[in-house]
């Protein structure tokens, strides 16, 4: 799928470089056809690592996908440069208007404390609400999926022993359902957190339906509204070395870390990690732009008919 960017966007020339189809404004113009309109809420501090990841991930399908990065006013970032910002991302009150195809609502490192503390997310429940009637099927990664959780269905996440770390195997549930078509019997996927959503509530919640699960991480996968929100408790987008960075960033700032299992060969961190979990996650993105976005979705966006779902 070949991926519509700003011609200058920092991302481009790296995915070109490993040779991921990425269309730019002008070539994306003389194109007869309409082009996925995907949101990504982008509130992890280092936005540009972000921005890779996940326009990789999404760049599998036969589909123009036109990306708009979309920012909180709410908090300052601190971690991503100003000109970056004012170049690449919009506000809400510049979209607010739009529909989009989907919505992408990434993690962020609020975990510590509660969802009413943190400062953007009166904005972030706004969002949520708006992609009620203006998105066609959103997408919730990590901490958004436990702001879904809790601002959706009232369930509150609660923190773990010690931080949820590594790679874990996920078994396949509801196998039947398009999002996880393809997958393996188990799988494994990055997770990196210090607290969850717990399964059990999960369960208990009739509106919601489990896709893939593990015994040690919890729930993985799991949908509500035959795919208008989807929930990804953990990081299938995660490069090859975003857990090792992340690893040896804990050890330098002294904070307690173990190293990330079924990461690194032997456990050890002076070797290459193994890359093991690319194939799914491009097929769980793959299966929610295709099934979830482009089959669901209206032709004319402007128009409020609704979402053929399958």
């Amino acid at each position: 799928m070949p991926i519509k960017v700003q011609n200058d966007l920092p991302a481009k020339e790296i995915l070109e470089n490993e040779n991921i189809f990425v269309m730019d404004e002008n070539r994306a113009m003389h194109q007869d056809i309409r082009p996925l309109q995907v949101c990504i809420l982008n509130l992890m501090p280092v936005k540009q690592d972000t921005e890779l990841q996940l326009l990789r991930a999404l760049s599998n399908t036969p589909l123009q996908v036109d990306v708009t990065f979309l920012m909180v006013t709410s908090h300052v970032s601190l971690n991503t440069s100003a000109n970056h910002l004012n170049r690449f991302y919009t506000t809400f009150e510049e979209i607010r208007d739009r529909r989009f195809d989907g919505l992408i609502i990434t993690g962020a490192p609020v975990e510590d404390i509660t969802f009413e503390e943190v400062d953007y997310w009166d904005e972030v429940c706004t969002i949520m609400d708006w992609a009620e009637e203006h998105v066609t099927s959103t997408l919730h990664i990590c901490w958004g999926a436990q702001a879904g959780f809790y601002h959706y269905y009232g369930i509150q996440k609660r923190l773990l022993p010690e931080k949820l770390f590594g790679l874990y195997s996920h078994k396949v549930q509801n196998r039947k359902v398009p999002l996880v078509r393809g997958f393996d019997d188990y799988f494994l996927a990055p997770h990196s957190r210090h607290t969850e959503t717990p399964a059990a509530e999960i369960h208990k919640c009739d509106k919601i339906t489990v896709l893939a699960e593990s015994e040690e991480a919890g729930v993985f996968l799991a949908y509500a509204e035959n795919g208008k929100k989807i929930f990804i408790n953990g990081h299938p987008e995660y490069d090859r070395y975003t857990l090792d960075a992340e690893y040896k960033r804990d050890l330098a700032k002294g904070l307690p870390i173990h190293i990330p299992r079924n990461y690194y060969p032997n456990d050890d961190p002076t070797q290459k990690p193994h890359l093991q979990w690319r194939s799914h996650s491009n097929n769980l993105y793959t299966n929610w732009l295709d099934y979830y976005v482009y089959q669901a979705t209206p032709y004319d966006l402007d128009k409020s008919s609704p979402a053929m779902w399958i």
